[in-house]
């Protein structure tokens, strides 16, 4: 094997081999105090003018880019900086902008634009989903047999030149024209056969006037990303996008392209893009994707080519092993023409900088690396690969200490957690009695009118109980007068619930900043951070936990709270935990076990949880898992696998609910149909779905599929500032009872209230309380009428 210390250069080859270059794909966007966000909700409430707004992006660009070139990044990304979303630029890039959304555009670019992504009061948005298996966001386009695409060059070309300009080394990352096409959807009023990738040939003209354009303001390279390619394709499919870049790859008026794909290994496309004139590729060499190296040597490599080798993980905050990664590249450097070192991934998926982190142990924080750190082992890799392990020999032992000090750590492991855990048996997570007795038990203890009406758990967080948050932290309010004004804020929650005839209520968790993050505080074996921020749609961040050790509950964590709701009402409470698979997922999680061992210990802590509330009179516990699907490998062959141990952690954190218990659970923001089984499988009593942006479609999916037990769809998107009419709402509801029968219909919002304000809160709500109304009286009436 040839390897950085004993390989020499030789002739032009080996000359070009020895400046390895470092580069990432992207980078976080939102600024190191969120200034982005800031800006952007800014506009929004009119106090920021456009002006300011584009002043505050370029100073966030222009700040990026001295980052990454003080990290000795060689090569920048461009043009992966956005106000909201990228894929949403890609489509007004390529002008595939739906009719509804044109004169609003036209008018106002910036206004357009938002209102694409948010709504207004003349149109929906697009619809939102995640970005293949993380829990970024993105809008989905929208195109039909009527769409005509047009290149608008002008922000890329921009943002290039503001790179040149600074004198750095620049690559435009584009998304590729055969991914934005596969994550497209039909536009409405499409047949029903129509195909958003039968459009490729209208598309790929202008793709060839985007590089052209970028040719000419100095590009040398272009990056366009195509990760769909990594999930299974069909024939037609990877045929479509050989021809793609058999017509991209034409000589001309270009520059020379890298195609790049991440997530998961890119198996059949692999030889033919490799085959394509583009002049290279970039793959990802972590975790699941490590099997590309072995699939690359079998197609005899990249002769000619040039391959970036994502070779450090980008969605993940653990340290590098470098020595691991330099054996990596050294055996692909007899693969490629040249070699190049980067992220597995844009960074846009990790915190921007672990310095920021003051209240960490520091030997913690030595086995941590966010955008800026793995920025720096990039930096650190391309020079071993160039100049050899002696030239790195230093970072190289500390690495090796590190690692060996986090191997070690008695906060790793738990011995007790693991004996529990171990004893765990496959009947911990059956219920108590079959579906049709819970039904019925719970139908009497509740005693809930037909399309009962509810809300997924969180109210709006009001500028007090931000304030009181902010003063709890800061020292200037104590304990006590903190928790005066959560009890507050839970009695006014209740109190409007029950004028507006809410049917379950609940507490509206002013105790938490974050579904997940307020229970990592709570349990061991989770690191919290202060500035670990990272986007997950739009302007909207989260702080990841980081999952380090051995997971318990060491007391309760919601039933004070539940309990003292419960006491100000006689209509049921539900109690509302984070279910195991999304603590995982909206984590960084421990990368030295397997996941599923790592969900049965959360599950175990929470199935205490349940225990207490059930215990404490909740007669309705809400578990959610908006990210069951989040997590589904992006390969088929993989998710057996995964939807084992993710469905057996949900049973066993909900296992121990008695049968008049009744069991909700609530996902948002996915493609449903590839686990309705395992939606099925989760056994859940009720299950809450995100289905208004997409007009109910899982109503439909829900009923082909079988699905035997209680569903609320959706009829409320929360993600938009529209507040639905009564009409609207009925008008979704009677969609929903096409394929649902009412007696297992619920009415709720798509998600919860957190990001909304109080006034559209009350509106939508008592909106939707009057459209329950509405359509029981209309089944009522029908009921009536029959013999």
């Amino acid at each position: 094997m040839t390897t950085p210390q004993t390989r020499t250069t030789a002739g032009a080859a080996g000359a070009e081999r020895a400046a390895a270059r470092s580069t990432v794909y992207g980078y976080p966007r939102q600024g190191h105090d969120r200034e982005l966000k800031r800006a952007v909700e800014g506009y929004w409430r009119g106090r920021v003018t456009a002006g300011e707004l584009e002043a505050t992006a370029a100073r966030l660009r222009a700040a990026r880019l001295r980052e990454l070139a003080e990290a000795g990044i060689d090569e920048v990304p461009t043009g992966d900086f956005s106000l909201y979303d990228h894929v949403l630029d890609t489509a007004v890039m390529v002008g595939a902008v739906p009719e509804r959304h044109r004169a609003a555009l036209a008018a106002s670019p910036l206004d357009g634009y938002f209102a694409m992504a948010r709504g207004s009061r003349q149109a929906p948005p697009l619809e939102m989903t995640k970005w293949f298996d993380t829990n970024y966001h993105y809008l989905v386009p929208e195109v039909g047999p009527e769409t005509r695409f047009a290149a608008d060059s002008r922000t890329q070309v921009a943002e290039l030149r503001e790179a040149l300009d600074a004198g750095v080394a620049a690559r435009p990352v584009l998304l590729g024209p055969v991914t934005f096409l596969l994550l497209a959807k039909p536009a409405p009023g499409a047949p029903a056969d129509f195909a958003p990738l039968g459009l490729l040939d209208r598309l790929l003209p202008v793709y060839a006037r985007l590089l052209a354009d970028l040719r000419a303001a100095g590009a040398e390279w272009v990056q366009l990303d195509e990760p769909a390619l990594v999930q299974d394709r069909t024939p037609a499919e990877l045929a479509a996008a050989g021809h793609a870049y058999a017509e991209l790859g034409r000589p001309g008026n270009r520059p020379r392209l890298l195609v790049a794909t991440y997530f998961d290994r890119l198996g059949p496309a692999l030889p033919l893009l490799a085959r394509s004139p583009v002049e290279g590729l970039a793959l990802d060499f972590t975790g699941r994707a490590a099997a590309n190296l072995g699939d690359l040597a079998a197609v005899g490599g990249l002769p000619g080519k040039r391959l970036v080798a994502g070779i450090v993980d980008g969605r993940n905050v653990w340290i590098n092993d470098l020595a691991a990664s330099l054996s990596t590249l050294g055996t692909l450097l007899g693969l490629a023409e040249r070699v190049d070192v980067a992220a597995s991934c844009s960074l846009l998926h990790v915190p921007l900088d672990v310095r920021a982190e003051r209240d960490i142990d520091r030997q913690l924080v030595r086995w941590l690396a966010f955008a800026r750190q793995k920025a720096g082992e990039l930096a650190l890799l391309a020079r071993g690969l160039s100049a050899g392990t002696g030239a790195i020999a230093a970072a190289l032992a500390a690495n090796r200490a590190d690692l060996a000090s986090r191997a070690a750590s008695p906060l790793t492991r738990d011995p007790a957690v693991r004996a529990r855990a171990a004893a765990v048996t496959p009947a911990a997570g059956d219920r108590e009695a079959p579906y049709a007795e819970r039904a019925a038990a719970q139908g009497a203890a509740l005693g809930l009118p037909p399309l009962p009406t509810t809300t997924v758990g969180s109210f709006p967080q009001t500028g007090r109980l931000r304030a009181a948050r902010a003063a709890l932290r800061a020292g200037t309010l104590d304990h006590a007068a903190y928790e005066a004004v959560i009890e507050e804020e839970i009695r006014e929650v209740i109190a409007f619930q029950e004028r507006a005839g809410l049917d379950v209520l609940v507490h509206g968790e002013p105790e938490r900043d974050d579904m997940v993050r307020y229970f990592a505080e709570r349990l061991t074996g989770f690191l919290t951070t202060t500035h670990g921020w990272v986007q997950s749609y739009g302007t909207r961040c989260v702080r990841p936990p980081i999952l380090l050790g051995d997971v318990s509950r060491p007391a309760p964590m919601t039933v004070r709270w539940t309990s003292f709701a419960q006491s100000l009402t006689a209509r049921p409470v539900k109690g509302v935990l984070t279910g195991p698979v999304t603590m995982l997922a909206w984590s960084f999680v421990r990368d030295d076990q397997p996941r599923g061992d790592t969900a049965r210990q959360v599950a175990l802590a929470l199935r205490d949880e349940v225990a207490d509330l059930q215990a404490a009179g909740t007669a309705v516990i809400q578990v959610d898992e908006p990210a069951l699907r989040e997590l589904l490998p992006l390969r088929a062959a993989d998710r057996a696998g995964y939807l084992s141990w993710a469905t057996a952690a949900f049973r066993l954190t909900t296992g121990a609910a008695r049968a008049a218990t009744q069991v909700h659970t609530h996902m948002c923001y996915a493609e449903f149909g590839d686990v309705l089984e395992a939606i099925d499988e989760l056994g859940a009593d009720v299950i809450s779905l995100e289905a208004a942006r997409s007009g109910m479609r899982v109503a439909g999916e829900l009923a082909a599929a079988g699905y035997p037990r209680q569903a609320g769809p959706g009829v409320w998107d929360i993600h938009s500032p529209r507040v639905p009419g009564r009409e609207e709402l009925a008008a979704l509801l009677r969609l929903a009872l096409a394929d649902l029968p009412a007696a297992r219909l619920w009415v709720n919002p798509d998600c919860g209230l957190k990001t909304r304000g109080w006034e559209e809160t009350r509106a939508a709500l008592e909106n939707l309380v009057a459209a329950a109304r509405e359509v029981r009286a209309e089944l009522a009436g029908a009921g009536a009428e029959r013999p």
